[in-house]
């Protein structure tokens, strides 16, 4: 295990902790130390320090210095910015050199709860407001496998400064912790005695909420995560498409969540997804109308299309994906016959004619109109609704002679977005199904040269259905 060492309290507590557990279990320390190049003799004092205090405790050590002022510089990072990135990167290498798994830092629960307010004033959602987590994939290498511990996340400052009173620690200060110009100490110099004047027990109220909101955040994710798979069509390294249907169907926390999914997955590097940016998007997805677009952090955009959403570089125009497919917005619906049916919920309208076949204009085998369809009225049973699929359904496609294959397995054949398959209109009466609507008719419904009836079948988008679809 590598152990992050500043040289102040909290991480010399920590490392002791810790080294402390080596002859009870199998446990390798290694700890690691970040000069920064800011703080100059000090941060040498500190440096070496930490070095003797190493030898002393007979623990391996690795040192390193970074110039964060000129990474700062770099990567258009706020000093404090720059300094976590570079504390995080510099104690992955030394995780990779010495074959650890884990890296431990020495997070107090004052610094939770600084964490968390910090967060809200930045308008943080439940993903900020949980705080810090005792256990986490590694900040930045998160593919690598490195898990990242906290385990004195719920002991408090004085706790700790207590205990190395006792065991005869005595750490370094660090004076850029009494610079209020940052924003952190401010926060914690100022800020919370203020709100403490309110409620002498605001730092715990606080850290008890992180505990409650971390899991409501889990629960969230997960639910959210489900969805992902439900209503998204395309996902690539440059874009993801939603199925807009679907998305706007879902309860608003959770199209929420999917945006700032979203975002997270096409930028990767960025920590945090402002909430005003969301709740822009979020106006236009919901209520907005097809070509609108909203704009989001790190140089991508919301696309409303008019049955899709696109989160994609600024710019980006949307290729048609779930255009052609007709979809339902109910579970099912009587065919009107002859008539019109509109799909609640959707652009879409079913229009129904009874032809005799020898007025028939149009030759059925020629039908080159996906939305379409001509079949045999006389071979129909009965009335006809339309519905979504069940568990399992089967049909017999055209031009399969006759052979009857599984619903599901013909919907991913014909390469129908997941996020559609549940929602594809089947045309079925006494739970025959007639037409999977936009892709394929039923072989026994087809128009034979007995036929006397043809029913004509066309879906057309309703330009009224769509403003309010």
């Amino acid at each position: 295990m590598v152990v992050g060492v500043s040289g102040g309290p909290d991480s010399l507590c920590l490392a002791h902790l810790l080294l402390g557990l080596r002859e009870r279990y199998p446990l390798a320390v290694h700890l690691a130390h970040l000069h920064h190049g800011i703080r100059g003799a000090e941060a040498n004092a500190d440096a070496a320090f930490v070095a003797e205090i190493a030898h002393r405790w007979k623990a391996p050590l690795t040192v390193e210095r970074i110039d964060v002022p000129a990474l700062a510089k770099e990567r258009h990072l706020s000093v404090e910015e720059a300094a976590r990135t570079a504390r995080y990167e510099f104690l992955a290498r030394v995780a990779r050199a010495v074959g650890a798994e884990t890296i431990a830092v020495g997070h107090n629960a004052d610094d939770q709860v600084e964490t968390v307010v910090m967060h809200w004033l930045r308008g943080a959602g439940l993903a900020g407001l949980r705080g810090m987590q005792p256990l986490s994939p590694m900040p930045g290498a998160e593919e690598s496998g490195l898990r990242l511990i906290r385990p004195l996340l719920s002991t408090y400052r004085a706790d700790i400064e207590a205990y190395c009173m006792e065991v005869g620690i005595t750490p370094r200060f660090d004076r850029s912790n009494l610079d209020t110009t940052l924003f952190r100490n401010r926060l914690r110099h100022e800020l919370l005695p203020y709100l403490e004047e309110y409620n002498p027990n605001f730092r715990e109220l606080v850290r008890r909420a992180s505990i409650v909101l971390a899991d409501d955040y889990d629960y969230l994710r997960a639910a959210t995560e489900s969805a992902w798979t439900n209503t998204v069509l395309e996902e690539s390294e440059t874009y993801v498409v939603f199925a807009l249907a679907p998305w706007r169907a879902l309860h608003p926390s959770l199209q929420r969540g999917l945006l700032r999914s979203a975002v997270q997955r096409l930028r990767r590097s960025l920590r945090d997804v402002g909430a005003v940016h969301v709740e822009n998007a979020m106006e236009i997805a919901r209520l907005g109308h097809t070509g609108q677009r909203a704009t989001l952090p790190a140089g991508l955009e919301l696309i409303l299309d008019y049955n899709q959403l696109v989160i994609a570089e600024a710019g980006h125009e949307p290729r048609p994906t779930s255009g052609t497919y007709i979809y339902m917005g109910t579970d099912s619906v009587p065919v009107v016959l002859p008539g019109q049916t509109p799909l609640p919920g959707t652009p879409w309208l079913l229009e129904t004619q009874l032809i005799p076949r020898d007025e028939l204009v149009i030759d059925p085998k020629r039908n080159q109109d996906s939305h379409q369809a001509f079949l045999d009225y006389d071979a129909i049973p009965t009335s006809m609704m339309l519905r979504r699929r069940k568990p399992g359904d089967r049909f017999c496609p055209l031009g399969l002679g006759g052979h009857e294959k599984s619903l599901t397995e013909f919907l991913i054949g014909a390469k129908v977005p997941r996020a559609l398959r549940d929602r594809i209109p089947l045309l079925v009466a006494a739970e025959q199904i007639l037409w999977v609507c936009g892709l394929r008719p039923d072989e026994r419904a087809k128009v034979k040269p007995e036929t006397r009836t043809v029913l004509h079948l066309r879906f057309i988008r309703h330009p009224m259905a769509e403003e309010s679809a």
